[in-house]
């Protein structure tokens, strides 16, 4: 058996947040000492036609970069955020996400490595 040298994580939350950046409600929060490779991104929204938006906490800068800003997703569909691309992210980054209105779901998996020099 081959040695994996990461483990996994998934995280999914109904949003309920009408505010950006500290007022977002958190996804997912990388702990500290690791690193994380986000291989999946998804929303879905449950109702009618509204709009998502999805950022990025930057520890180290403390700002918040957009990966989704205000995009309409029509009633029950889907939007896959991250397909082939990939997100890295290290201790105390954050994804959040915040909404106008609606029923939105978003989720988020991936990859997450040990780094004992990188802390919060």
């Amino acid at each position: 058996m081959a040695r994996q040298d990461y483990s996994t994580f998934f995280e999914s939350i109904s949003v309920a947040s009408t505010a950006a950046g500290a007022g977002a409600d958190v996804v997912y929060t990388v702990p500290a000492n690791h690193d994380a490779e986000v291989t999946f991104l998804n929303c879905t929204n449950g109702s009618t036609v509204n709009t998502l938006s999805v950022q990025i906490y930057h520890s180290d800068d403390a700002g918040y970069h957009y990966i989704l800003r205000e995009t309409s997703v029509p009633d029950n569909e889907t939007r896959d955020i991250v397909t082939s691309a990939r997100i890295y992210l290290h201790a105390g980054d954050k994804v959040v996400s915040y909404k106008t209105g609606g029923t939105f779901d978003v989720s988020v998996s991936g990859k997450l490595f040990y780094n004992p020099t990188r802390n919060i």
